[in-house]
């Protein structure tokens, strides 16, 4: 009875150590700091995008979070939500090349956002944070935006979410937040260029389609005119005839008239 007992015990030890490593190889996986867009992020437009961020750890809070945005596709226009407990600062950059948006050439882009809790609590143990940014106008030659983020726990733990995901391969330790973007809708901001370009190629088939349309109705005339021309023709010659008869019934009428 008693071997039975030290048995189940053992099991039951076995058990509550592999529940607890599944849960510690496990939590992270939906832990990671993340990038959403609200509704679409779609290519030279402007979204609302959330950084949601969890707090992993169960002995400090979240304190700070750094997003640094990426260089070799420069955003500039950056603008943050005001938050209650959280100080926010917005880091620009001079670019090694201007952008273009709205006619004007932008030579600044913003390279890091940073959120401070200003009330000692940040983000506490059990809970996350959305940190939204309106963004834009998103680049149009990428098909996806990687965002590397800094995490700082009131312990001053800091935890680099930074590793660029790689084809083919597990997915890393510590990701960096990866924003997908979706196909260009055509009536976004910040692409006068294409919108240009897509008026032109309109005005032109308008333009085409107005000379055919021209053409056709050129034709159109041209086959009345010709078809009035033809009736009045045939009306002249109908007329003359009816003359013509007209003088001969005559003529006879006079004619018989003599005889008798």
């Amino acid at each position: 009875m008693k071997a039975s007992a030290t048995k189940a015990s053992r099991i039951a030890a076995v058990a509550a150590v592999t529940g607890t490593a599944v849960l510690a190889v496990t939590s992270p996986a939906f832990a990671h700091v993340s990038v959403q867009p609200e509704g679409t992020a779609a290519k030279g437009g402007y979204a609302v995008i959330d950084f949601k961020v969890p707090n992993e750890r169960d002995d400090a809070s979240t304190t700070k979070v750094e997003v640094n945005f990426p260089a070799d596709h420069p955003v500039a226009s950056v603008m943050p939500q005001p938050m209650a407990g959280w100080k926010i600062e917005v880091t620009k950059s001079k670019l090694a090349k201007p952008l273009e948006m709205h006619g004007e050439k932008i030579d600044q882009a913003v390279t890091k956002v940073t959120w401070t809790a200003s009330d000692g609590k940040g983000i506490e143990p059990g809970y996350f944070q959305k940190f939204p940014l309106s963004v834009g106008a998103l680049p149009e030659d990428t098909d996806e935006l990687v965002f590397k983020a800094v995490q700082t726990y009131s312990n001053k733990e800091v935890v680099r979410w930074i590793e660029v995901q790689q084809e083919g391969q597990e997915e890393p330790e510590n990701p960096a937040p990866v924003l997908a973007l979706s196909a260009a809708t055509g009536d976004h901001h910040g692409s006068a260029a294409a919108d240009g370009t897509a008026t032109d190629t309109a005005e032109e088939t308008s333009a085409k389609t107005g000379t055919t349309a021209s053409s056709d109705d050129s034709g159109s005339v041209g086959g009345s005119d010709t078809t009035a021309r033809v009736l009045g023709v045939v009306g002249i010659v109908v007329g003359a005839a009816g003359v013509a008869y007209g003088v001969l019934a005559g003529r006879r009428r006079s004619t018989t008239g003599t005889e008798a």
